[in-house]
């Protein structure tokens, strides 16, 4: 979490830092480390913010990807604070649908900086935050999921849909990708109801 001019509070999407903050909590393993990356990154600069799919969390913060000019690089080169953070293990990768944009890049940074033990890789004995495992569609533009409940309805899902990263398809059970949601419907499948 940053906080910008005017005073409005930005949480990054896609990623969980330690904790450092929460009145509720004990300071996590990694969690000053990491809370001084973030200052280091950001503090006193200029930030590009880009918004996904929700505006606002829970406590009304602004839900971002933040991307900061690269003061080692030439002009115009940029870092992508969210996947920086979690490529030199000061984050781990959480991504929660619908936002998820950049899912797969950050699940790969987290995969990297694991097996490299990198930041709190290496020094937390166990980071506990789940990820949700990307499934990817088998044909380009193909990426609409027919999914069978456990009561039988057909039901598809949309990308922007809230369960659409957790939802997976198993074929062997009749469960199917579509290219269109005409195609779903003809099929016989209904939209889920937690679809924009």
């Amino acid at each position: 979490t940053i906080e910008i001019e005017g005073g409005e509070k930005v949480r990054y999407i896609g990623i969980d830092t330690p904790e450092t903050v929460d009145p509720r909590k004990p300071v996590q393993c990694f969690g000053i480390e990491a809370s001084k990356k973030n200052k280091e990154l950001v503090e006193g600069k200029t930030v590009r913010l880009e918004k996904d799919i929700t505006d606002r969390d829970k406590y009304s913060r602004l839900l971002r990807y933040v991307w900061v000019a690269d003061p080692l690089a030439g002009s115009g080169q940029v870092i992508f604070v969210n996947l920086e953070l979690v490529k030199q293990g000061f984050a781990n990768s959480y991504s929660y649908p619908p936002d998820i944009k950049y899912q797969k890049e950050f699940l790969a940074a987290e995969t990297e900086a694991r097996e490299a033990e990198r930041g709190l890789w290496k020094a937390c004995p166990v980071v506990a935050t789940p990820t949700i495992k990307v499934q990817e569609a088998p044909r380009s533009g193909c990426d609409i999921k027919g999914n069978i409940s456990t009561s039988g309805e057909k039901i598809y899902h949309l990308s922007g849909c809230g369960s659409y990263a957790k939802t997976q398809i198993d074929e062997k059970r009749g469960e199917r990708w579509f290219c269109s949601e005409k195609e779903a419907q003809e099929a016989g499948w209904r939209k889920a109801l937690n679809c924009p």
